[in-house]
């Protein structure tokens, strides 16, 4: 690492600055989805009495799962030693800041009172996860900011293994954290679940790496540098690795209901009539998020081929999406049992029915824009310090 060059993303082509501005400008349209929904209120969206946690929910938790990950090639390189990961240690640190903050703002600005963020960090239940995961959010802002600066301060090299074990298993702990809110919810069936702390974890790592990918192929196409196929094909075959074993929890969980039979009536909603839930499962997350980006990964046709790099690193954001998405609203949609062994015929709360949710167009301005100030955020930053290395060609591997 220290035969490394490292310079800021000084860019002054229009290609910088038109991105740059466009990235703004989304930024803009998303601050003002979220002031209509609090103006108007809720009911301008399609959340309602039983769909608590909407579209942007999906977008915040997508972002946040995805920082935790973002931040294992970092790891990889500190924690583990991986020469080869090692100059991508800051740039990895940075997208994970960027992500998580991109995720906090989309959960803010959701809230529907956001002001009253304030209660919520002066006022402590430690019986809640949420309580802590705002300590879990707020070390790993000053954890992975202090790694950066003992990677980039030449007089700092003596905390930087010491954080990069830190960091390594804070955002371990804030993945647990983020998945045991669902895996703490008893009353729901598709979230009663303690497999869903390893499993966010595990989602963590194809998210974060997926999203590193493009990223890292977006900087060097602004910078016009180089990065060479050696170190882009170790990239993408760990990717293959964790989208594999996603797929893997993925089919655990669903083994483990169907074993149970109190929940056969959940495992019949999510993987055969749940209409537009059962469709995102199986083309979604199976075939768009699974299936094609390892076909694409692995055959000997795309060995060298970034464009299907670069796809494979798409499909398997939109394949997480899509599982976040049955997840969270798919989970709050099928019924509660109220009166377990019971059958409810009717309600006027819909006490016993699927619940209905179509999400608004602001909903998802909203979640979008959380992606949008991730990478602005990114862009920034990357013109501001030396976190990109000048160049990854392969011959400087050898």
């Amino acid at each position: 690492m220290s035969t490394m060059t490292y310079r800021e993303l000084w860019c002054s082509s229009p290609r910088y600055w038109a991105g740059l501005a466009l990235l703004g400008a989304l930024v803009l349209i998303g601050l003002g989805a979220a002031y209509y929904m609090e103006h108007q209120g809720h009911y301008v969206t399609g959340m309602n009495n039983h769909i608590v946690w909407g579209l942007p929910h999906v977008f915040a938790i997508f972002l946040i799962v995805a920082a935790s990950g973002a931040l294992n090639v970092a790891s990889i390189g500190s924690v583990f030693g991986g020469p080869m990961y090692k100059p991508l240690g800051r740039f990895s640190a940075l997208l994970a800041i960027g992500l998580l903050a991109g995720g906090l703002y989309v959960l803010v600005l959701d809230l529907g009172r956001p002001d009253r963020l304030v209660v919520a960090m002066t006022t402590y239940n430690f019986k809640s996860i949420f309580t802590w995961n705002i300590f879990l959010y707020n070390g790993f802002f000053l954890i992975v900011a202090l790694y950066i600066w003992s990677m980039i301060d030449r007089t700092a090299k003596w905390a930087y293994t010491p954080l990069g074990f830190t960091a390594f298993f804070w955002r371990l702990a804030l993945t647990t954290g983020t998945g045991s809110i669902f895996g703490f919810l008893v009353a729901r069936e598709a979230y009663d679940a303690a497999i869903l702390a390893p499993m966010f974890i595990i989602m963590s790592f194809s998210y974060g790496l997926a999203f590193f990918i493009l990223a890292l192929l977006a900087a060097f196409w602004w910078a016009g540098r180089a990065i060479g196929d050696l170190r882009l094909t170790k990239l993408k075959n760990l990717l293959g690795v964790f989208i594999g074993a996603v797929l893997f929890f993925a089919l655990v969980y669903h083994l483990t209901n169907l074993y149970i039979t109190q929940h056969h009536g959940l495992e019949s909603f999510v993987l055969l009539d749940g209409g537009i839930y059962t469709v995102m499962f199986w083309l979604g997350q199976v075939v768009i998020g699974s299936i094609v980006p390892l076909f694409l990964i692995y055959s000997p046709g795309f060995k060298t081929s970034r464009w299907a790099i670069a796809a494979a690193s798409v499909l398997v954001l939109a394949g997480g999406f899509f599982q976040l998405y049955v997840l969270v609203i798919g989970g709050q949609a099928f019924p509660m049992p109220l009166f377990p062994g019971q059958e409810v015929l009717a309600s006027t709360m819909l006490d016993g029915q699927i619940a209905p949710y179509t999400p608004s167009v602001p909903e998802f301005l909203l979640g979008m824009s959380g992606i949008v100030v991730a990478m602005t955020l990114v862009a920034v930053v990357s013109r501001m310090l030396q976190v990109l290395p000048d160049s990854l060609e392969d011959e400087q591997e050898r």
